[in-house]
């Protein structure tokens, strides 16, 4: 799964988790399989102050997962890169190999995927 599918996923499983119907989405860049009516923005986040306030809360969530999960595979820097492909993480790949969060679909990623 790449990551626009990956998005487009979990857009799909929050808006099913929501406890109402919303009457409209903005959906940043992308269109969802629903019913409800929807406005697709591209570069939403630049357009929209409720998509740009959603990226920095997904973001920050994020994160904190991220952390979160250095604390199970530390070799990777989680920490402080969350999960980008900083020098630390190339290191941490090339001496470790993946774990399961890794995104196999990630360029750096794929030479270890055995």
């Amino acid at each position: 799964m790449n990551i626009y599918q990956a998005s487009k996923n979990a857009m799909k499983r929050a808006l099913a988790d929501l406890s109402i119907t919303p009457e409209h989405l903005l959906v940043d860049a992308m269109t969802l399989d629903t019913d409800i009516p929807q406005t697709s923005l591209i570069k939403g986040d630049a357009r929209s102050i409720t998509i740009a306030a959603a990226s920095i809360m997904a973001k920050v969530f994020r994160d904190n997962l991220m952390k979160d999960y250095h604390g199970v595979f530390p070799h990777y820097g989680f920490d402080q890169n969350a999960g980008y492909g900083t020098k630390t993480h190339l290191e941490g790949l090339a001496a470790h190999g993946i774990c399961p969060i890794h995104r196999k679909t990630f360029a750096p990623v794929k030479q270890y995927v055995k």
